[in-house]
């Protein structure tokens, strides 16, 4: 036993002075050990909730607030990372309701009634490590002030935002997702094309006339359904290499405000033109493989707009075709169309 224990002790001592005592204890605490401190830590998790929320034991670093019709924010302890506040009547955020919340990393407060006017403009100064931030379905006309920088996730959907500028999101090279749909934006200029690390981006549902430019270069999905746009610029999907998903329908968009070979591009995965005024079926790529042209006003099944040759190696991709509600009818389909989508599985006319 005294030979055993000796072992132990020259193993252990080199490796506490080597790493420290703390860096010892904490790797301990992650296997489960120290159970003390860990129950207290949780216990001070619960003890300091406020009464209208719930932080359950299990998931000490989580604040449950949503749906209690609650009107202001509540005190938040400092080690809360994961704060749910949506579906309530808040309707305010000043500058010190989340000065204590400096370790939040999601921050949930969709559907709630705040106003730009209503957001203080420090509010969120001290989120210095917020990743996810929801304020869909409120009121703001604007972007609020100094968001955190190191956001990923942004959402302000359904809101009445009339006008983004480039301040509103300079700095913030770590958003991936970008959701403005559904607000009042006739234009967003340059201002988003400093975001570098964006891929996918939702302006749908707005008043925009143009498609917007500059953009961001590493988009994977971008989203315009539902504007006012009748054309789109020579050679715009060529700008992005990593482009799969390209919506655009319900829009104003006829033959001639698309310029030939827009939508030939390598990569693009899905191309949605549905419910716009096209009379032609434009040439896609080959590596295409969903096509959505239903609600148009397309006259003539064109095999060259798919397949510009037909061979062993040289055929489309598309997985499904949708030319339904066009001035279309099967016998307009050619014979051998089979040559040229050859591994289709959904075309409707």
């Amino acid at each position: 036993m005294r030979l055993v224990s000796f072992f132990l002790l020259s193993v252990l001592i080199p490796l506490v002075l080597c790493h420290g005592w703390n860096s010892w204890t904490n790797y301990w605490q992650s296997q489960g050990y120290f159970y003390g401190s860990q129950y207290a830590d949780r216990a001070y998790s619960v003890s300091a909730c406020p009464d209208e929320c719930d932080c359950p034991s299990s998931f000490p670093v989580a604040m449950y607030c949503d749906g209690r019709g609650l009107t202001a924010v509540p005190p938040i302890p400092s080690h809360i990372k994961y704060l749910y506040l949506q579906h309530n009547a808040i309707t305010s955020l000043p500058d010190s309701a989340l000065s204590n919340a400096t370790n939040l990393v999601w921050l949930m407060l969709h559907f709630n009634q705040l106003t730009s006017e209503s957001i203080g403009k420090k509010a969120f100064l001290k989120l210095g490590g917020l990743e996810r931030l929801y304020l869909q379905y409120n009121n703001l006309t604007s972007i609020p002030s100094n968001l955190p920088l190191c956001l990923r996730d942004l959402r302000m959907d359904n809101n009445m935002i009339e006008k983004v500028s480039p301040a509103d999101l300079e700095g913030m090279d770590n958003l991936t997702i970008l959701y403005l749909h559904d607000n009042a934006l006739s234009e967003v200029g340059s201002s988003l094309k400093g975001l570098n690390s964006l891929t996918l981006l939702d302006l749908s549902s707005n008043k925009l006339t143009k498609v917007p430019a500059p953009l961001p270069a590493f988009l994977h999905q971008l989203y315009l359904e539902y504007n006012a746009i009748d054309s789109i610029p020579e050679g715009f999907l060529s700008l992005f290499s990593q482009l799969q998903y390209f919506r655009i329908s319900h829009n104003l968009l006829t033959d001639k405000g698309i310029p030939a070979n827009t939508f030939n591009v390598s990569g693009l995965v899905e191309l949605d033109l549905s419910f716009n005024k096209l009379e032609r079926i434009p040439s896609v790529s080959t590596t295409l493989q969903y096509l959505y042209l239903q609600a148009n006003q397309i006259k003539e099944f064109t095999m060259g707009s798919f397949c510009s040759v037909v061979d062993v190696t040289n055929f489309s991709r598309l997985l499904v075709v949708r030319l339904d509600g066009n001035e279309l009818s099967l016998v307009d389909i050619p014979t051998d169309v089979g040559h040229c989508l050859r591994q289709v599985l959904d075309l409707e006319i």
